[in-house]
Parts: C-alpha cells; sequence; structure tokens
C-alpha cells in the first residue's frame, strides 16, 4: 500500500521566511529546529510535513499533545530481561523520528518536562532510557518543529532559547497570493496524485539543492571574523547566554551552502539574523556598555557631582522592555 500523498513543499505559496529557516534546518540539523508562530489555517504542518521530503528518510512523526513520557521515550520490558537475559524496547515517538521531523503542534501547551526531554534529545541526538538499573540507548537525530500561537500561552524563556530559529508568520498575505493558495489546495484535493506530479521536477530541484548544500556544509570554516560580527551584534541585543552566537553562526553557514558558496558572508549573516534573534533578544531603555567601558566603582559619585556620596540622587525605577513583539492572533475555539 503507498502512502497517501501530501502536499508539496515546492508548491507552497507564498511563507518565503518559513521555507528558508525549514530549508536550513534540513542542510544542518544542529541548528536546533525550528519554533513557528502564527495563527491556525497558516499550512504550518503542511510545511513541516513537506520538509521531511528533504531529508533522508522522509519520516514525519507528529507528537500528540495528550502523549505520555514513555510514549516519547519508549519502553524497557522488564519482564523480558528476566527471561530473556536482555530488555526489550519498544520505541517510542523519539525513535520513530530519527532520521526524519518531529512536529510538535502547539508546543507551548505541551508539558514542560516533555519540552525539556526533547530539546535535550534533539540537541545530543541520542535517546537513553533507563529503568531499574538497565538502560537503552538509540539514535534519535530529527529536525524538531514546533508551532505555537503566543496567545494561547508562552513557553518559559529556558525553552524558548532552546530552539534554533524562530519565525513569526503573518496571518493576511496579499489578495492575489490568497487566492493562489486556495487554487492550488483545491487542485490538490481534486486530485492529489496528478498536483503532485506536475509540482515533482520543482520538488526534485528542491531536495537536490538541500543535498548539494549538505556536502558542501564541511568545506565551509566557522570563521573567526563571521563569529566577531556575530559576538558584536549579539552583545549589542543584550541576549542571553551564548546559544544564539552560536545558532546564528550554523544558521550563516548553512545559508551559505545553500547559496553555494564556499565561504560565510556578510549577506549570509544578515539573512539569518532575525530567525537566532527574534525569541532572544531584550529591548532595554539604556545603552548597554560597549566592552572596553569602565564600570564606576560601586558607591562613587557621578563624575562632575563633587559632592560623593551625599550628591547622589536615589536610584530610579527602569522600564524593562519585552523579550519580543508578540502579535494578536484569535484563540482556537
Amino acid at each position: 500500500m503507498t502512502d497517501t500523498p501530501h502536499f508539496p513543499l515546492s508548491a507552497v505559496v507564498g511563507a518565503h521566511a518559513l521555507k528558508l529557516a525549514l530549508y536550513l534546518t534540513a542542510i544542518d540539523p544542529k541548528i536546533g529546529g525550528v519554533l513557528i508562530e502564527g495563527p491556525r489555517g497558516m499550512a504550518k504542518s503542511t510545511l513541516a510535513r513537506g520538509l521531511a521530503d528533504l531529508l533522508a528518510s522522509g519520516q514525519f512523526v507528529t507528537l500528540p499533545l495528550g502523549a505520555t513520557e514513555e510514549r516519547l521515550l519508549g519502553t524497557l520490558d522488564l519482564d523480558a530481561a528476566l527471561g530473556q537475559g536482555k530488555a526489550q524496547f519498544s520505541p517510542g515517538v523519539l525513535a520513530k523520528a530519527d532520521g526524519g521531523v518531529l512536529y510538535v503542534d502547539e508546543v507551548n501547551l505541551l508539558a514542560d518536562h516533555l519540552v525539556d526531554v526533547l530539546l535535550d534529545v534533539a540537541a545530543s541526538g541520542t535517546n537513553v532510557v533507563e529503568r531499574d538499573g538497565i538502560s537503552h540507548r538509540h539514535a534519535a537525530r530529527f529536525v524538531l518543529i514546533g508551532t505555537m500561537n503566543p496567545e494561547e500561552g508562552e513557553l518559559r524563556p529556558q525553552l524558548l532559547d532552546r530552539f534554533g530559529l524562530n519565525v513569526a508568520m503573518s496571518g493576511q498575505p496579499l489578495p492575489a497570493e490568497r487566492s493562489d493558495i486556495i487554487r492550488r489546495r483545491l487542485d490538490f484535493d481534486a486530485d492529489p496524485q496528478g498536483f503532485c506530479a506536475r509540482w515533482a521536477d520543482e520538488q526534485d530541484r528542491l531536495r537536490q539543492r538541500c543535498q548539494r548544500a549538505r556536502e558542501l556544509l564541511p568545506q565551509i570554516a566557522l570563521d573567526d571574523v563571521s563569529l566577531a560580527a556575530i559576538s558584536e551584534r549579539c552583545f549589542a541585543a543584550a541576549v542571553d547566554g551564548m546559544r544564539a552566537d552560536l545558532v546564528w553562526l550554523r544558521a550563516a553557514r548553512a545559508h551559505a551552502a545553500w547559496r553555494g558558496v564556499q565561504a560565510i558572508s556578510a549577506e549570509d549573516i544578515e539573512a539569518v539574523a532575525e530567525f537566532a534573534l527574534r525569541h532572544r533578544r531584550r529591548e532595554q531603555s539604556a545603552q548597554a556598555p560597549t566592552p572596553d567601558q569602565p564600570q564606576a566603582p560601586s558607591g562613587s559619585a557621578s563624575s562632575g557631582a563633587g559632592q560623593g556620596q551625599w550628591g547622589e540622587m536615589p536610584a530610579q525605577p527602569q522600564a524593562t522592555g519585552e523579550r519580543r513583539e508578540v502579535p494578536s492572533w484569535p484563540k482556537k475555539p
């Protein structure tokens, strides 16, 4: 029995930023996956499913919201260990997703401990299941795609940061684009096999381009000049931790590979900047200090005060900026 055809990624209208972010993670899964924000009806699952065609196995696995930890990780049958001398492992969602795409719809509504496990395994590429001193280890390398509507609940900042890239989708395509979206959807629903056949050449070109980029990727240096430029931008954006620098550098290299060039350029750094910074930057009311700016000793007066501590004004409250702008999208019924 053949698989039911799904809408080809190359036939998706618009969503250029999201498609680029997905291509980059297909080229280098170590980027850490993509968090997609947007309202319902924006073809988020269609895009994620289409991404599976660009990977080696083509696997597309969905993690249900109500999944248990055992369903995610898999289970060990200890009775089999006693009878046969070895534990029998029952694969979970992570094992089934190996080599493909793991899709989590409404990831902000998933239990935090499951999100922790997901992101840790996505970073390491290995899942370890332990029970009563017996353990089983297996490869779990996948592209993690999460979707969410921030109006229905935010991810904790620590978990938000673990997603490599972040893309927000607009809920208002232009009229001509909307017409193309509906027309292609109707054509696909009327004849899925025929529609996919008409887009087969475009899909094959896209698949080959990603494969060539994966082959070129190891030849592109993660050079110091690019890293210095990225680190300056991360410092200016007041991001927490160092993950943004690493993700941004990897994404810039993947973008260079996508373009088919041998080195990272300013064009590549700029092309992925918003993907890496959107969910990590902090707006600040006061200007951040430059790296070489000396800090005034504790308790010293400001220059020109001339009165030491007696001339100081009491500390004034300062507004702290939000981490990111949250669009207003309608909640799901």
